[in-house]
């Protein structure tokens, strides 16, 4: 008899022991602040993974109208100052009764998705959407002079992943940081030996585009009228040449910055200004602020393409971290619609 109670008080002070060492890890995870969120934005993780950290630990957020701007300032998406105001519990997630609220992260997604620029392609008096995809950007040392030294520079890597918005090839798919799935970069990250000034690549994964068209004179519906954060007048649609780069992925363009841009919230590079890529003679027409309809100038020849937006004014500035978590601004320089031109196409 002694000896059970002997067992059984070991065993309650183990289960005490245990007890206490988890109520004291709980105790040292720090509440989260305005702070971290940023360190998180800046450090490029995707939406999705910012928004669930926000959602799965304390907070001690300033939501004061500087700290909301400060947040803004840097770089902090809609989606996650809902999620931040949520945990606050004075965002549209915290509700009484019995009504299940919507998360700040299915709202963001809402959100985005009605928001999101499409690309229909237009044939036989029909509309057929083509997939949204998201190019990886990449730094490289090469000077872009031309696609083809840009495709044999070093760092181009095999087994890269898929890139695209939501799954791979489903249309329906929303824009925005939870539905990216980011895979590898195109090139591989930063060389050895940093310099000031290196050359950012934009490329999009897989050898060649699963959309594949049987008329060498397509003619494309394109529309980001709605796109968030943007003024649609500062963009125009366009066709450009895709180059396949160690049958791996296919590069869009290319341009030299300081090695830092990426990570800096303000709106002070200008992308386009010296922007290395194929554009095909287009013959576009405006429907309106965002819409348009687009067509080669002559047949094309057999090959990889994409739709992109770019801006009217080369000398637009863009925010690097916004170009690097593709939103705003960046989200519609990062965005391309691929298609392929197969030698059978008439």
């Amino acid at each position: 008899m002694i000896s059970r109670k002997i067992t059984l008080i070991a065993t309650l002070a183990l289960i005490g022991i245990a007890l206490c060492a988890s109520l004291r890890g709980q105790q040292a995870q720090k509440p989260l602040t305005n702070l971290d969120v940023i360190k998180m934005v800046k450090g490029g993780l995707p939406e999705s993974v910012v928004v669930s950290t926000i959602q799965s630990r304390p907070a001690k957020f300033d939501t004061s109208p500087d700290g909301l701007i400060a947040l803004r300032k840097a770089g902090v998406t809609p989606g996650e100052m809902d999620a931040i105001m949520a945990a606050s519990g004075k965002g549209p997630s915290s509700s009484s009764g019995n009504a299940a609220a919507p998360s700040a992260t299915a709202s963001a997604d809402a959100v985005t998705k009605s928001h999101r620029p499409t690309v229909m392609l237009v044939q036989n008096g029909a509309s057929q959407p083509i997939p949204l995809e998201k190019t990886q950007l990449a730094q490289t040392k090469t000077k872009p002079t031309s696609m083809k030294s840009l495709a044999g520079a070093q760092g181009l890597q095999a087994g890269i992943g898929t890139g695209t918005m939501g799954a791979a090839g489903h249309t329906n798919s929303a824009m925005g940081g939870t539905a990216i799935q980011e895979g590898g970069s195109v090139l591989s990250g930063i060389m050895g030996n940093r310099k000031p000034t290196v050359t950012y690549v934009w490329g999009v994964t897989n050898p060649a585009s699963s959309t594949v068209l049987q008329t060498d004179l397509p003619k494309f519906q394109v529309d980001f009228s709605r796109a968030m954060r943007v003024n649609p007048d500062d963009y125009e649609p366009a066709i450009v040449k895709l180059t396949p780069a160690q049958n791996t992925c296919r590069i869009v363009g290319a341009t030299q910055g300081k090695e830092d841009l990426t990570s800096s919230p303000a709106a002070d590079w200008e992308v386009y200004s010296h922007f290395l890529e194929e554009r095909v003679a287009v013959q576009p027409k405006k429907l309106g602020p965002g819409k348009y309809e687009i067509s080669p100038g002559a047949e094309l020849e057999p090959g990889e393409y994409a739709v992109v937006l770019r801006p009217v004014s080369k000398t637009k500035k863009f925010s690097g971290g916004d170009v690097m978590r593709a939103q705003g601004d960046g989200l519609l320089f990062d965005a391309v619609w691929t298609f392929q031109v197969p030698d059978s196409a008439e």
